[in-house]
């Protein structure tokens, strides 16, 4: 059986079960006697084992067999959770990590056995160390533990019993029996447990095609594929075999927890009900084949109503997994369609006769190009948590790595993103947290009570939305950010000249942290000191177009704040022109427009600024920075957008604005490495090219 096309639901699969498991063994850490985690824990395992059973991983089918049986124990009551367990558990997740890594690497599991973590995981079944036989002796249970709850015998669980053959069905099994073969009713009942159950029945079909053929499914191959039936089906197998052979073959297959079956003796009672009108219409006999294309006939049990079924399936397959490159297609599409909506904008302002004519057409167009982009927008976004879940366990390994007591507090996890968005952040989020474990926290307990502090630090990740950006915070309560030690270390590298020193305020001395290889850790670890860290984490959310900013006061901690926007592709912009030349200037980052006198603009340094409302404020001469001739006379106000960056201002000098507007970010890609200040482009209505203006980048 090629299982290659299950691969992408396995590794979701399984990334949401190493996910969940990591949740809910920190939560048994902190509560060892909570049976319901137990059995979330147990349960998670067991279809960790089945999934990797079914796609052919035996490594890892054999760990976390291991780790099942371990909670098997637990969930008895057999054995108690204490800390040398949890450690060892953590290991295994960590090992499974490594296989599904390697799966989504080349397709194979590796080669690593894992040995030593399943020898610990049996030592724990014996309640002594691991010994070299406890592998075997817990295999050699195992079986026993899985014996199936009734035999063939118990007729409660002989669906097949009840099954209507149509005449046709009659007559084909008759054929049968005077050829000698054996007509074998059986049912099958799939672990309640199972994620891929439709997977699983398949492979049972697959186990008995191969000794004989089906003549009947009820419900059909159809509904079982469709995953449309609860967790049993019954089949007809017409073969040379016996029946306890047929059972073998089905309960062999992995997450099956029962199989009972028997010889069909008398089709005369059920052929008589073939003859009823309902009964010839929700059964027929299929072709008699093999392979995928198993037999497909459909009858529904004895006083089992088809419609009673579909009401107690509503929540299979409520989520649909979607290709982000399916996504990407869709927002190109939109893209397209509001590049042809400011096309008519233009064609309709160009002539004012016309424009009566095209109005409704482009109200109504750009209805449905805001409600498409909406939409689109909504299936982009998702939940920060399925990053932000793995942080936790992170520091708790931590904590025992550097021997500090500390906890994390999240919030916000609920809080969406665009997925591209959500996909990058990982990364920066991780180093932040890191560090303020390793420089924020302090080691001194005693230093921690003297300045009034609980022992364990508290560190704090929070998400929420702001507008159109979602702001995510790091905060720690620990040492905080030591500027005199950030100063000295700059000037013992020649980052910065003794007069700069002088002159810089704390929070420039602060921001030279985020320069490539600077670090103020007095010994490299592999945690942190080797000067990587918040120069990937600045470059990582500029290049979202988003920014990162610290405050931090010595001996009271600091806060790491990101801001992102809530999408990259479609933003509301100013237009302006520099020039003879359009630009755009993306409206998140404006404050104000203001028009400014030329006898208001100071100098201060060497350099222009202007005394806005009691505050001085640089401005920056766009037609300077993009090295084009002004279209203004000396002596004419100037029009200065005030923009902001945290909580720095800068005023962008233009020539004129010409309004505001949807645009569609079109990346530059090669063309343009160099040049920070521009972020990319959009294409006009009328066919132009008009850069984007980064006023991150100019502040």
């Amino acid at each position: 059986m090629d299982v290659s096309q299950y691969l992408e639901v396995f590794i979701d699969e399984t990334n949401e079960h190493l996910q969940n498991l990591n949740t809910q063994i920190l939560e048994l850490e902190q509560n060892p006697d909570n049976m319901d985690t137990v059995n979330e824990i147990f349960r998670a395992a067991h279809s960790l084992k089945g999934m990797a059973g079914t796609m052919g991983y035996k490594r890892m089918q054999d760990l976390t067999h291991a780790m099942e049986n371990v909670f098997s124990k637990v969930r008895d009551g057999e054995i108690k959770v204490n800390s040398a367990m949890i450690d060892t558990i953590f290991q295994c997740l960590d090992a499974i990590q490594e296989y599904l890594d390697n799966i989504q690497g080349g397709g194979d599991e590796g080669t690593n056995e894992n040995a030593a973590i399943i020898k610990s995981l049996n030592g724990f079944l014996s309640g002594e160390a691991p010994a070299a036989d406890a592998a075997d002796d817990a295999k050699a249970a195992e079986p026993a533990k899985e014996a199936p709850a009734s035999s063939a015998s118990d007729s409660g669980k002989n669906k097949w019993k009840e099954i209507k053959f149509s005449e046709e069905q009659v007559d084909v099994i008759e054929a049968a029996k005077k050829e000698g073969k054996n007509v074998i009713g059986l049912t099958v009942y799939v672990q309640e447990a199972c994620i891929l159950k439709s997977a699983r029945a398949f492979l049972v079909f697959k186990a008995l095609e191969e000794l004989g053929e089906i003549v009947v499914s009820v419900p059909s191959t159809q509904d079982i594929e469709d995953e449309r039936f609860e967790f049993e089906f019954s089949v007809i197998l017409i073969t040379d075999s016996t029946v306890d052979a047929a059972i073998a073959a089905a309960k062999g297959v992995s997450e099956i927890e029962d199989a009972v079956g028997g010889i069909v003796e008398d089709t005369g009672a059920a052929a008589s009900a073939a003859d009823d009108k309902d009964a010839e219409e929700e059964v027929t006999l299929p072709e008699v084949t093999t392979g995928s294309n198993a037999p497909a006939a459909k009858a529904e049990p004895a006083g089992n109503k088809p419609a009673t079924a579909e009401k107690k399936k509503p929540v299979v397959n409520r989520t649909v997994r979607v290709d982000i490159e399916k996504l990407d297609d869709l927002m190109n599409l939109v893209s397209e369609l509001i590049t042809a909506k400011n096309s008519l904008v233009s064609a309709a302002t160009a002539d004012n006769e016309a424009a009566n004519d095209v109005g409704e057409h482009i109200e109504y167009l750009e209805n449905v190009t805001t409600s498409l982009h909406e939409s689109v927008m909504k299936v982009r976004m998702v939940p920060i948590e399925s990053v932000v879940n793995k942080f936790p366990r992170m520091i708790r390994d931590l904590q025992k790595k550097l021997g500090k007591k500390m906890e994390l507090y999240m919030s916000g996890e609920e809080t969406e993103l665009d997925r591209t968005v959500v996909d990058e952040i990982g990364d920066p989020l991780m180093h932040l947290l890191r560090n303020s474990a390793d420089h924020g926290i302090e080691s001194d307990v005693a230093l921690r009570k003297e300045r009034g502090k609980p022992e364990e630090g508290s560190i704090f990740l929070d998400a929420y939305q702001d507008g159109n950006n979602v702001v995510i915070e790091v905060r720690d309560d620990g040492n905080g950010i030591d500027v005199e030690a950030v100063k000295a270390k700059a000037l013992e590298r020649g980052t910065i000249t003794e007069e700069q020193a002088n002159q810089m305020s704390d929070k420039e001395i602060i921001n030279l942290l985020f320069l490539p290889s600077f670090s103020t850790a007095k010994q490299v670890s592999d945690i942190s000191g080797r000067g990587v860290g918040l120069d990937v984490v600045k470059s990582k959310i500029e290049s979202l177009s988003g920014e990162v900013d610290v405050k931090s006061t010595l001996g009271v901690g600091s806060t790491w704040t990101i801001r992102l926007p809530l999408t990259l592709a479609i933003i509301q912009s100013l237009m302006v022109i520099v020039g003879d030349e359009k630009y755009a200037i993306p409206l998140g980052n404006i404050q104000t427009i203001e028009s400014i006198r030329p006898d208001e603009v100071k100098a201060v340094q060497q350099k222009e600024v202007i005394n806005l409302r009691g505050n001085i404020i640089p401005i920056i001469r766009l037609n300077e920075i993009l090295d084009c001739n002004s279209a203004k006379a000396e002596d004419e106000d100037l029009v200065v957008v005030i923009v902001k960056k945290g909580d720095k201002q800068a005023g962008l000098v233009i020539d004129e604005l010409t309004g505001q507007q949807e645009i569609v970010i079109k990346s530059l890609g090669k063309y343009i490495q160099r040049s920070k200040v521009i972020s990319g482009a959009t294409i006009l209505g009328n066919g132009e090219v008009a850069l984007i203006i980064d006023p991150n980048a100019l502040i």
